[in-house]
């Protein structure tokens, strides 16, 4: 598991409790130092949250009798070698012994994370959870979660195809992973020898991670690391039955275990509270595109269906993308609406404890318009501040020096999210689709495990499910 664990995680988790709650063991890999650690990252980050209410309810004083006897805690980190970290060898025995399943959801999903970090958990550890699984003499399948922009900035009909190890977004030839490893431990001894600090090494990988991810056609480091850890798993799954999961952003729960249960700020969630409060006066994007978001609790039952569908498979080539984008797509100009409609009837209390109105955005429709809009409000401010501090003898240094952080960090911020603002593609579902006739044909109970994008009504989602799960639950 990544850390904080992802509300994947812990969504299916709490499924498989309330659901299956005959399954015989779950052994959850949490990142821990030991038994100690990893037991109060339970409590505190997965069984402390409200999504486990109903759990609670329905079990009551027998929950925690529940939990010791169904979980087992294994502490490791599986960045750390095909032992996943994992120190106690009577453990490791035991679960290569009982396992039947492993689905590995670990990642670190920032879009400029340290190259050393992704590569770790995104790529390696993907390796890692494979050659773990490989040695599991029960198992009948591993289910692989990526996402479904390893496609990069790709337009048109996105299909749900795999990634051959050193395929390229760009037809840029030479990505080797074993050397992208190399250069990234090249580099930190490199760093360490000139006495570099902390902060220092930290940017510097952050830098490396874009660079390396941009020679061969990827936007960011985190799609970059987890296109490499799909083709490691596809290189090197041999004779075991894998399944690959691509969900698109996933977002708070549509009904299980209840409605707009969300954890995490997704970028379209600070859009829209930066807009109830009243502090986004403008959109940068093509307010007409697809913005493809998929509810979490439909992921997780995407993948228990194809667990089950999969198992002993080996030779399936299973690559799921679960999205709307095709079925029943949104566009950013409907969130907007929703937006509106939402924060109208509810609108944000500020500080001051007045109500906060909120009107229509301006809208940037492209990077031109941006620079232009950027150059009038704010950097003609900086221009004449910067000519006041050096007549006035330095008097506005913090207000110069303030600014132009902001500026800076705003114009960071925009290139990291821009190709996803202005995103021209649709992700093909049609495996996705096919696992889900199959559920009904298999007589798969699909009022437990829902997963039809069709059947969302998108104006009612956002405006009765995800605005105010968001409100509650992140920005509380």
């Amino acid at each position: 598991m990544s850390t904080p664990p992802s509300p994947l995680h812990i969504v299916l988790l709490e499924k498989i409790l309330r659901v299956q709650p005959n399954v015989k063991k779950i052994y959850l890999l949490l990142r821990a130092a030991d038994a100690k650690s990893a037991s109060q990252r339970l409590q505190n980050e997965i069984l402390g949250k409200d999504l486990f209410t109903i759990l609670k309810e329905k079990w009551g004083a027998d929950l925690n009798s529940l939990i010791s006897k169904k979980i087992v805690l294994v502490p490791g980190d599986i960045s750390y070698d095909d032992d996943l970290g994992v120190k106690d060898s009577n453990l490791r025995e035991e679960i290569w012994s009982q396992l039947d399943v492993v689905v590995n959801l670990a990642a670190t999903t920032n879009f400029d994370e340290r190259y050393d970090v992704a590569l770790g958990i995104n790529t390696m550890g993907a390796k890692h959870v494979l050659c773990f699984a490989k040695k599991c003499v029960k198992l009948k399948v591993l289910v692989h979660v990526s996402t479904a922009y390893v496609s990069g900035e790709r337009a048109g009909l996105i299909l749900e195809t795999s990634y051959g190890r050193g395929d390229t977004l760009n037809g840029v030839s030479g990505l080797d992973i074993d050397e992208e490893k190399k250069l990234v431990d090249q580099k930190l001894n490199e760093l360490q020898a000139e006495g570099a600090t902390t902060e220092e090494i930290k940017g510097a990988m952050k830098e490396m991670g874009i660079e390396r991810a941009k020679v061969y056609g990827w936007p960011n480091t985190y799609v970059f690391t987890k296109a490499m850890g799909e083709m490691l798993v596809g290189d090197l799954k041999e004779n075991l039955s894998v399944v690959i999961i691509r969900p698109t952003i996933v977002t708070s729960t549509l009904k299980e275990p209840f409605p707009g249960w969300v954890e995490g700020i997704r970028t379209i969630d600070s859009l829209a509270v930066g807009y109830g409060k009243g502090r986004l006066t403008c959109f940068l994007g093509d307010i007409t595109g697809i913005v493809d978001v998929i509810p979490a609790d439909m992921v997780v039952n995407a993948m228990i269906v194809a667990m089950a569908a999969h198992a002993n498979r080996p030779f399936d080539d299973a690559i799921y993308q679960v999205g709307s984008s095709v079925r029943n797509p949104v566009r950013y100009t409907n969130l907007q609406d929703f937006g509106f409609h939402y924060f109208t009837k509810k609108p944000w209390i500020g500080k001051d404890g007045k109500p906060v109105k909120v009107g229509r955005v301006k809208v940037l429709s492209s990077m031109a318009n941006f620079h232009g809009y950027m150059a009038i409000r704010y950097l003609l401010l900086l221009k004449g501040l910067e000519l006041a501090n050096i007549a006035f003898c330095r008097y506005f240094e913090k207000m110069y020096t303030d600014l132009n952080r902001k500026i800076k960090f705003v114009m960071k911020l925009v290139e990291l999210y821009r190709p996803y603002l202005f995103f021209r593609g649709v992700f093909d579902d049609m495996n996705t689709e096919k696992l889900r006739i199959a559920a009904v044909e298999n007589n798969i109970e699909t009022d437990m495990f829902y997963f039809d994008p069709k059947a969302i009504d998108w104006e009612d989602y956002f405006t009765n499910i995800h605005i105010p799960g968001v409100v509650k639950y992140v920005f509380r």
